[in-house]
C-alpha cells in the first residue's frame, strides 16, 4: 500500500513538473518577453530600435556631407543658361578631385564655380543659421546651389586670346576658329564682339546658351574683368545624375582639339603671358539667367 501511495505522489509530482507548472512558467516568460518589446527604445520584432535607427540614418547623412564636400557633390541647374547641355533641374555630378593632382580646368570642361570677386563681387548676407540648412541642402543636391555658385563651359584658359568673332561668326581662340556645335540652336557664339587676353591663373567661361547667359562677356567692366580665378573652381560637372531619364555622362568636347598656344604653355608653368586682359569694343548684356 506504502509502495503504491509513493508511486501516486511520483506521478502528480511529474505530471505537475511537465503539465501545469511548465506551461504557468512559458506563460509568465511569452508576457515578460511581450512587455519588454514594447518599451520605448528597445529592439522590437525587426532587431532594430528606433535609437539605432535614427544614429544609422546621422551616420548616412554625416557620410553624405563630407562625400559632397571633399569627393563628389550634386550640384541642381537653377536656369537655362547651359541649355542644351544642362536643363533646368538637372543634377549634375561634380567631381571634386579633377584638379586636386596638379591638374587645371582645359577648354571645353564644364565646370562650377564661386563666382564671389568675379561675377558677384558682394554676396547677399543672409541668416546664419538658414544659411547653414541651404548650404547642407545644396550640397546634397536638394536645393538650388547659392547665388555666388555658377556653371559655365571653359572658353579660354591663361595666356589665350579669345576672339569673337571670325568671319564666319565664330569664337576664334589663339587664332583658330572653333566649332561649338554644344551651342543652343538658333544662338550667335556672341551678339557683341570682344577681343581679350586671359591672365594666368584665370579663366573666360560661357554659356551654352549665350542669348540666356550672364557669363565672362558681362562681367568685362568689372573688377578682375570676368576672368575667373583658377582656385575658385569648385570642381569639373562629369555626369547628369538625376532625373533618371536624363543620366549621362558629360564627355569632353573635341571643339578646342586644334587650338595651340600659350594657354597650353602658361597653364603648365612653362611660358610667358602675353600680357594682362584687355577689352577691345564694349560688351552688352546678352540676356538673363543665373548659373
Amino acid at each position: 500500500m506504502d509502495a503504491e501511495a509513493r508511486q501516486t505522489e511520483r506521478d502528480r509530482s511529474s505530471a505537475s513538473h511537465d503539465g501545469t507548472e511548465e506551461g504557468s512558467r512559458s506563460a509568465r516568460s511569452s508576457r515578460r518577453s511581450s512587455g519588454l518589446r514594447g518599451l520605448p527604445g528597445l529592439s522590437g520584432p525587426s532587431g532594430l530600435s528606433w535609437g539605432r535607427a535614427g544614429l544609422l540614418g546621422l551616420a548616412c547623412g554625416v557620410f553624405a556631407l563630407l562625400l559632397s564636400s571633399f569627393v563628389v557633390q550634386p550640384f541642381l541647374i537653377p536656369s537655362g543658361s547651359m541649355e542644351p547641355t544642362l536643363q533646368v533641374g538637372d543634377r549634375v555630378l561634380v567631381n571634386k578631385l579633377a584638379y586636386r593632382f596638379g591638374t587645371a580646368p582645359e577648354r571645353g570642361d564644364v565646370v562650377v564655380f564661386d563666382g564671389t570677386g568675379s561675377f558677384v563681387q558682394e554676396p547677399a548676407r543672409e541668416n546664419p543659421v538658414t544659411g547653414l540648412l541651404h548650404g547642407a541642402a545644396a550640397a546634397l543636391g536638394l536645393a538650388e546651389p547659392a547665388e555666388t555658385d555658377f556653371v559655365k563651359r571653359v572658353v579660354g584658359v591663361g595666356g589665350d586670346r579669345v576672339v569673337c568673332c571670325d568671319k564666319g561668326g565664330r569664337v576664334e581662340v589663339n587664332g583658330r576658329s572653333v566649332d561649338e556645335r554644344y551651342l543652343y540652336a538658333g544662338d550667335a557664339p556672341s551678339s557683341v564682339p570682344f577681343d581679350i587676353v586671359v591672365p594666368r591663373g584665370t579663366l573666360w567661361v560661357m554659356g551654352d546658351h549665350r542669348g540666356n547667359s550672364r557669363d565672362s562677356r558681362d562681367h568685362l567692366g568689372d573688377p578682375g574683368g570676368g576672368m575667373v580665378p583658377v582656385d575658385k573652381v569648385i570642381g569639373r560637372a562629369d555626369w547628369i545624375g538625376w532625373p533618371l531619364g536624363r543620366w549621362a555622362v558629360l564627355e569632353p568636347t573635341e571643339a578646342f582639339r586644334d587650338v595651340r598656344g600659350p594657354g597650353d604653355a602658361d597653364i603648365r608653368g612653362d611660358g610667358e603671358i602675353p600680357g594682362d586682359a584687355a577689352a577691345s569694343g564694349g560688351i552688352e548684356a546678352p540676356g538673363g539667367g543665373h548659373g
